[in-house]
């Protein structure tokens, strides 16, 4: 038994979460030992799954903290400092995101590792339901052969050997030896109950794992669309894409804490099995195994005697003993009973049958194969499984650490950019170096100014009135610009509005247009004022 353990020594972490203290909801001391039936070891579980509850207290309760302090001590921040710490608040906003990303990494290899234990804990579960069916049916077709079959075949054979006293006490011997083949098949253990122990168990580990893989692969995949959204908000200053990191950042840090008080009790529980998990499986299979049966299959050590070894070699030596006198009388009393030669051929042939079944049901009694399957599903539990899961517990304690600073860092990104908005609410509109009050004094300028095409509308509306005559005195000479418009050729670009007055370059007239503005007199000038006035 010694060196059969060899084959599986439980890892030095299951040990150490195996040495985590358990106690009941009433805070007394909780055996370790693997006992879920047990309800007070139900509550020690319950108990390590609400470590998640409190670090969420606590982060809840730090954040609380620091937005009053944040909200109490923002008014007394210098105007010299908010510039670099607003340099600071940044790069501890990359580091958080750093770290939520390694996070992501860690939960990503956890995630693998535990998909892989329990995938080999299911095909080992299915490999060793395979066996146990075969088992099963190896037994019932063997039974099944030898009470039905042969029995037809011998009643038949008392018909036709009647008259030979000799034959029919050989078939006598054969009936004995059928019963022996019989008694002892049907003394060997019925192992149906733990075939479908096991299918049960396998479909439902796959179910659950399928549900736990992908619930963890949505955390992950939402933890790195946070760290991309954070990434383009410090690109483009949204609020509103703010709001949403914010929204998300504290769903997934309720999820975080949430994975991280399943995930160490899972775990925690899983050390418990992997520490002594003969003891739980014995315990499991008293009902319908003995308990020489199950440490033969789950030590497998040669020092065992193999509790089927005897039923099975009397079963074969029946059939050898079978086949030897079914041998014989095709041999001396077909000459002298054809009509028996049809059945004793088909007694020889259920015998084979029989033995070659018998062979099989050895082979898959031997403890070889179930160790094995029993071995590989501890490695897959208690090696990838186990390691997966602190692992992602890991990522579960990194990512609520880098959602909680995260969280700190987006209320100060908050009132920094609040503060920002107030600083521009607060500048003088009447300061001419604003570009605000540039644009507004520009719009109530242009609403003083008569358009020119009301200027020219009055002009066709009065062409009527005469028009003295121009002399030297009232003929304004053009201006120096409009000179300099002429003189350069192309297709000079003209607007509708004069822009004289309004500090602006010099506008380009038509021909048209400065005739029109040179034929002006005085009177027009008085009725529209000195707004085109040179």
């Amino acid at each position: 038994m010694a060196a059969a353990r060899l084959d599986y020594v439980a890892p030095w972490w299951t040990y150490w979460l195996h040495n985590f203290p358990h106690f009941d909801f009433l805070f007394q001391p909780v055996d370790n030992a693997f006992r879920p039936e047990e309800q007070s070891y139900q509550q020690s579980l319950i108990l390590l799954a609400c470590v998640g509850a409190v670090g969420l207290g606590l982060s809840l309760l730090v954040l609380v903290v620091y937005l009053v302090c944040l909200c109490c001590c923002c008014r007394d921040i210098d105007e010299d400092t908010k510039k670099p710490e607003a340099c600071c608040v940044t790069w501890v906003a990359v580091a958080s995101g750093l770290m939520l990303c390694s996070a992501v990494g860690v939960g990503f290899y956890g995630n693998s590792e535990a998909n892989d234990g329990v995938y080999q804990l299911t095909y080992s579960l299915h490999n060793a339901n395979q066996t146990l069916g075969g088992i099963n049916n190896l037994v019932a077709g063997s039974a099944g052969n030898v009470e039905t079959g042969l029995k037809q075949h011998l009643e038949r054979l008392d018909e036709i050997f009647a008259a030979r006293p000799d034959y029919l006490q050989t078939l006598r011997f054969v009936q004995l030896m059928v019963n022996n083949v019989v008694r002892e098949l049907t003394a060997l253990p019925d192992i149906s109950k733990a075939n479908v122990d096991v299918a049960s168990i396998a479909d439902q580990t796959a179910v659950a794992e399928y549900y736990r893989w992908l619930t963890y692969l949505l955390l992950l995949i939402l933890d790195l669309v946070i760290c991309l959204a954070m990434c383009l908000w410090m690109a483009k200053q949204s609020r509103w894409l703010l709001i949403t990191i914010m929204a998300f950042g504290a769903l997934s840090l309720i999820l975080s804490w949430a994975s991280l008080g399943a995930g160490a009790a899972t775990a925690v529980g899983a050390s418990d099995f992997c520490v002594s998990p003969d003891k739980f499986i014995v315990n499991q299979t008293k009902d319908f195994l003995s308990a020489d049966v199950a440490h033969y299959y789950l030590f497998c050590s040669p020092g065992l005697p193999n509790p089927f070894q005897q039923s099975l070699t009397v079963c074969q030596r029946s059939l050898t003993t079978m086949q030897i006198q079914v041998q014989g009388l095709l041999q001396f009393s077909t000459p002298f009973f054809p009509t028996a030669r049809r059945d004793l051929l088909g007694i020889q042939r259920l015998l084979n049958s029989t033995e070659f079944n018998v062979h099989q049901l050895t082979a898959l009694l031997d403890c070889r194969g179930l160790h094995k399957d029993y071995l590989d599903a501890l490695m897959g539990v208690c090696y990838d499984g186990v390691e997966g899961l602190l692992y992602l517990s890991l990522f579960s304690l990194l990512a609520a650490c880098a959602l909680s600073i995260m969280l700190c860092i987006i209320f100060r990104f908050w009132t920094l950019i609040g503060s920002r908005d107030k600083e521009y609410d607060d500048i003088d509109e009447e300061d001419p170096f604003n570009p605000e009050a540039r644009r507004i004094s520009y719009h109530s300028r242009r609403s003083n100014i008569h358009s020119f095409c009301s200027y020219t509308s009055s002009m066709s509306s009065q062409a009527s009135l005469p028009t003295p005559p121009q002399t030297a005195s009232n003929v304004l000479p053009p201006p120096e610009y409009m000179n300099q418009s002429m003189l350069f050729g192309g297709n000079p670009q003209y607007e509708n509005v004069p822009l004289i007055g309004r500090g602006s370059p010099p506008p380009l007239y038509t021909p048209t247009m400065r005739n029109t503005y040179l034929s002006m007199t005085d009177a027009q000038v008085r009725h529209f004022g000195t707004d085109f006035h040179v």
